[in-house]
């Protein structure tokens, strides 16, 4: 059982906003919660293909969160 989707919403936006902070990108809220929905899922997904879990409580999916925002990120900022 994962996280319920407030509290995805609660980590995500957390998440989205830390690594926003951390990468310096000027995000509104709804793209914090984005960035950090859109990197745990990306990340959970390349950590699966490499037999990697994050347990589904909400401090190792807020890392996960954190670190995939800033996959994100970063992805974005290469492409443009």
């Amino acid at each position: 059982m994962g996280l319920g989707l407030i509290a995805s919403i609660i980590v995500g936006g957390l998440a989205g906003w830390i690594a926003s902070s951390l990468m310096k990108a000027d995000t509104g809220l709804l793209a914090n919660i984005l960035l950090g929905i859109v990197g745990a899922f990306v990340l959970n997904l390349i950590l699966s293909l490499l037999g990697i879990y994050a347990a589904n409580s909400w401090l190792p999916q807020l890392i996960v969160g954190i670190f995939g925002a800033i996959l994100l990120i970063w992805v974005a900022r290469r492409v443009r």
